[in-house]
């Protein structure tokens, strides 16, 4: 029987493979990347800006012919438990949680705090501040005025309803993360070296 054809008929030998990684950080469109580059072919996993696009393990996705080659696409992974606010805080910054979980104002609070600790005043001449600033209240009004983010509200008076247009500070705040997460505001590092040792 050892000796039979069929016996040693090689079979078709398909490698599979898990992408896995925390949220947001582009398993999906390296699957797609490869698929394009290898078969030729269009998307097959979904992708996004915002973390959550894959919500569960689908199925195998060919990216290779020679070798026989399938990936499985995943949602995103962050341990059960974040130690601390301030590591929340990076995770929010660099879209691993979704920005209304933590609040696009808080974050933007923390952004400001961390560029203006690494000395990083890119963001003074961009939204056309007179200097670095550590108030974020101050700094979201001036970038909603210099991009004339602004929203009507009605005012009640004595008088009658008055609109009145203010800035829109929640839009100010998304525009300022945007902007630091495609790397317009300059080389920040979240994590020093002390962090490691934790």
């Amino acid at each position: 029987i050892k000796n039979s054809q069929r016996y040693q008929r090689a079979e078709n030998v398909d490698n599979n493979i898990m992408v896995i990684g925390v949220p947001n950080v582009g398993k999906s469109s390296i699957i797609n990347s490869l698929r394009k580059l290898h078969l030729k072919k269009g998307k097959a996993a979904p992708v996004g800006a915002a973390p959550g696009i894959t919500r569960a393990v689908l199925t195998k996705i060919q990216v290779s012919e020679k070798p026989l080659m399938y990936l499985l696409d995943t949602p995103g992974v962050l341990s059960p438990q974040i130690k601390s606010v301030e590591t929340g805080l990076k995770l929010a910054l660099c879209g691993t949680i979704l920005d209304h979980l933590v609040g696009v104002e808080v974050i933007a609070d923390y952004l400001l705090y961390v560029l203006n600790q690494q000395q990083q005043f890119s963001y003074v001449e961009r939204y056309g501040l007179s200097g670095p600033c550590d108030e974020v209240g101050s700094v979201l009004k001036s970038i909603a005025q210099h991009l004339g983010k602004v929203q009507k509200v009605q005012v009640l008076t004595g008088t009658g309803n008055v609109n009145v247009s203010v800035p829109n500070y929640n839009a100010a705040a998304c525009e300022f993360i945007y902007t630091f997460r495609k790397g317009l505001l300059g080389k920040v590092m979240l994590d020093q070296g002390n962090d490691f040792l934790d």
